[in-house]
């Protein structure tokens, strides 16, 4: 696999040529033609002696260059590798770089082998926009697959869509928002957050709401979203505690002693959490310390995967859920493979986990996007994205639609004591909403980049609301 890890020092091709004429005039310049030589004959000389230096020169500078870029198909990896999200997005970035070594071994697309330029945005959700930039208009990637907060996807959105470039975002979100530029491979709140909700109601016999998140947009506004449908559901506005923690929160006794509050009436409460990174460390360890087991207060997470529990102790955790679109202990020929190839790179002590799957789907449409367009230009791939379909590991088709999103089967797992996950509850596909029917002012939109060209389309008024993200 082709793969750069910095920018190419390397100048633009013209500007080797334009060092070379130069050099060539200098080696003219102190040595010239003999003088008793015919005019007409010096200045022939002369002529040829410059096109033979500028030969030899120039054919030395592209012999000492790396591949040109005409001759690869440059893939962009934006993934924190330090900082706070570090325990999550350094194996998407090894993901990528395993999708892309598989698909050289295929022959690459188009004739060309893919090239992984892979940037550290470092969990800097400012840096996520520069580092973004950088691949598009420095190194001149043909798409970027990245991102795993909402705020560093927000951070990103102003320069995709400016400069017209691709994301493939693979992480659940909050949605209320459809991209021209992005396409999202994770779950919107229809196909986790809700089912999720629904599991607690129906199955567990759930009263009593602790909304638990890191203070930014994405919890925000996914509790928001809950908040609505709960009360729709019948569950008083008293009865449900939500509280927001800063990125790495790590003192969690208040909080924890607050939610085991919530329960002094005798109702059953129900933790849903929307905490991320290893800030989820510190909370489950204070669950344990608190004694409260899920038959207790169940919590069911949505951004707690295999990964996440790879770190830690799991004994305490049995029991507690997580709502995703795909489990590593799925068990279908098509996950048995992908399992073995990751474990082979990796190790065997390596898992896999959902936002991994999200990038094994939109990287098999994107390939096929670009194969079916015979190019890797953005407006013709995107018209290509259009009903692709790829296998999902857990069995069953997902197919990209008109509104950027993905038809996906919702899972809800329970965590085992060996960090995996038993799949207790399996939809069929359910279709993406980028625009959510329980808060009013987003009930009415709809998102049909396809069709009606827009990704903020009022059905009343029938209108286009508007064509770029509100940041």
């Amino acid at each position: 696999m082709v793969e750069r890890v910095t920018t190419n020092p390397i100048g633009p091709l013209f500007d080797r040529h334009t060092i070379a004429t130069q050099v060539a005039e200098k080696i003219l310049v102190d040595n010239p033609p003999k003088s008793n030589c015919p005019l007409e004959l010096r200045q022939e000389n002369q002529m040829n002696s410059i096109k033979n230096t500028i030969s030899i020169v120039a054919t030395a500078a592209l012999l000492a260059t790396p591949i040109a870029a005409a001759d690869t198909i440059k893939v962009g990896v934006l993934h924190s590798l330090s900082g706070t999200l570090a325990i999550s997005e350094t194996t998407l970035k090894e993901t990528m770089e395993l999708l892309i070594e598989e698909q050289n071994k295929k022959g690459g697309i188009l004739g060309k082998q893919l090239e992984a330029v892979v940037v550290d945005p470092a969990s800097d959700w400012p840096l996520f926009a520069e580092k973004a930039r950088e691949l598009l208009t420095v190194e001149e990637v043909d798409v970027i697959f990245g991102c795993w907060t909402s705020v560093s996807r927000k951070s990103v959105l102003p320069v995709i869509e400016e400069v017209n470039g691709l994301l493939f975002y693979p992480v659940q979100y909050e949605g209320e928002e459809s991209s021209k530029n992005v396409f999202y491979t994770g779950a919107a709140p229809n196909q986790q957050a809700i089912p999720a909700t629904d599991y607690f109601l129906d199955e567990l016999g759930v009263e009593k709401f602790a909304l638990l998140g890191t203070d930014y947009v994405y919890p925000r506004t996914t509790n928001n979203i809950l908040e609505s449908y709960l009360e729709q559901k019948g569950i008083a506005s008293g009865d449900i505690f939500v509280n927001y923690t800063p990125f790495g929160h790590s003192d969690w006794s208040k909080i924890v002693a607050d939610v085991v509050a919530l329960g002094a009436d005798g109702k059953k409460v129900g933790v849903i959490s929307t905490i991320n990174g290893d800030a989820n460390i510190g909370f489950y360890k204070e669950l344990a310390s608190a004694g409260v087991s899920a038959d207790d207060i169940p919590v069911v997470a949505f951004s707690v995967g295999e990964e996440e529990l790879s770190g830690l102790d799991t004994s305490n955790l049995v029991g507690h859920l997580a709502a995703w679109n795909y489990f590593q202990s799925a068990e279908t020929d098509i996950n048995e493979d992908w399992i073995s190839a990751w474990k082979a790179k990796m190790g065997d002590e390596r898992v896999n986990n959902d936002p991994m799957e999200a990038h094994f789907i939109g990287f098999n449409m994107w390939v096929n996007a670009v194969t079916e367009a015979g190019t890797t230009d953005v407006d013709a791939v995107r018209t290509a994205m259009y009903g692709q379909e790829s296998p999902n590991l857990t069995g069953g088709t997902a197919v990209m639609l008109p509104n950027h999103h993905l038809a996906k089967p919702v899972l809800i797992g329970e965590i085992l004591e060996d960090g995996q996950f038993d799949i207790i509850s399996q939809t069929s596909e359910v279709p993406g909403d980028a625009w959510t029917d329980y808060l009013p002012e987003s009930a009415v939109l709809k998102s049909d980049w396809e069709n009606l060209g827009c990704g903020m389309y009022n059905t009343e008024t029938n209108s286009c609301v508007q064509i770029k993200s509100n940041y």
